[in-house]
């Protein structure tokens, strides 16, 4: 085995592993967020001045006699600890990720074989993203800065995957799954719509979940009531708030939060079915095999999305269900992506250099 071999399957390694790690720090957020444990820590990055959870009699009593204002709660404040221990490890990781990539770069023998910007970006936005980690404390859960941790986190993911694919094009190419119809090219500029649907979707559902709006409506397939006369967007999407001591548990009125509902459900439907023709005309247009299967993978994560959305209001939110829905989001997009690339990876453009 050559040194490009190594060096390509061992940037190949960290990648996958870091895409793991990404998949797990997301599910840690949504199920901190939903346990409300974002504040189970009220300072950032220690935990009342620990780098654990205060635990003893002695360190309890400190802890409350430094924050009065938030007693200790064990199990939210571990919940809390537990995500930013992986989401930690996780920068580290992408730090590794983008040193090797220019010492890759830097190289001789490889310098043209491996990307160096897509690696820089991605560490860029997960330093930002520890930034928001800080800011959703320090600022109480402010509502726009949960949303914006919720994308930069799915946008952390979307981007090591897509680093993912183009560390494996050679060897994917090798195996004939680049030879896509040219037909289907003009499907890859509708994937890409999907995408940013997809993207507006989930940032819906961000907004609904840190305004507190997941139960405002608990009747399917409509809201309770005369929800058409709750419905009020002056402030529902106000993304700077009044100011407030904390945004723990909301401080919206009820009908903007039906109205914050409403409006992802609306949602909902045209990424459905946006996503369901997309699947559709793909698979019966298709000749090649690996493109057919992208396919039907986001159809078939698409009916599992909407089953658990479906399913969150059906049961009231329990926490499993919730927690996976998140994780599906993160599953769907990752085969969009995944679409999208066989799509278009013919084309001479080189948008990700």
């Amino acid at each position: 085995m050559n040194q490009q071999v190594r060096s390509r399957r061992n940037l190949q390694r960290l990648v996958l592993t870091s895409l793991l790690l990404t998949i797990v720090v997301i599910g840690l957020g949504a199920y901190t967020r939903l346990t409300h444990a974002g504040l189970g820590c009220p300072d950032w990055p220690t935990c009342y001045g620990l780098i654990d959870v205060p635990q003893t009699s002695a360190q309890i009593t400190a802890a409350e006699k430094a924050f009065p204002d938030r007693p200790v709660e064990t199990a939210k404040a571990w919940n809390e600890m537990i995500h930013r221990y992986f989401a930690g490890s996780l920068g580290l990781l992408i730090l590794g990720i983008a040193i090797y990539s220019i010492k890759l770069r830097l190289s001789k023998h490889t310098a043209s074989q491996y990307p160096v910007i897509l690696p820089i970006v991605i560490l860029s936005i997960v330093t930002f993203q520890a930034a928001l980690g800080m800011w959703t404390v320090t600022l109480k859960l402010m509502p726009i800065i949960v949303m914006a941790h919720l994308l930069g986190g799915f946008t952390t993911l979307s981007l090591l995957f897509l680093l993912y694919l183009r560390l494996n094009a050679k060897s994917m190419e090798n195996q004939g799954a680049n030879l896509v119809d040219w037909q289907l090219r003009k499907y890859g500029r509708y994937a890409l719509l999907g995408i940013s649907i997809l993207t507006a979707q989930i940032a819906l559902g961000g907004w609904t979940s840190s305004n507190y709006a997941a139960m405002s409506c608990v009747e399917l397939p409509i809201c309770q009531g005369d929800w058409l006369a709750d419905l009020s967007f002056e402030h529902s999407f106000d993304l700077i708030p009044p100011s407030k001591d904390t945004y723990e548990f909301g401080h919206l009125a009820h009908n903007e939060r039906v109205t914050i509902h409403v409006t992802h459900r609306i949602g909902a439907i045209i990424t459905g079915v946006f996503l369901t023709w997309l699947a559709l005309m793909i698979f019966i247009k298709a000749r090649n095999y690996r493109v057919k299967s992208a396919a039907v993978a986001l159809f078939s994560l698409l009916v599992l999305q909407i089953g658990l959305g479906i399913s969150n209001i059906w049961f009231s939110l329990p926490l499993n269900i919730a927690v996976a829905h998140n994780l599906v989001a993160a599953c769907l997009m990752l085969s969009l992506i995944t679409l999208a690339y066989k799509l278009r990876q013919n084309s001479q453009e080189s948008l990700y250099e």
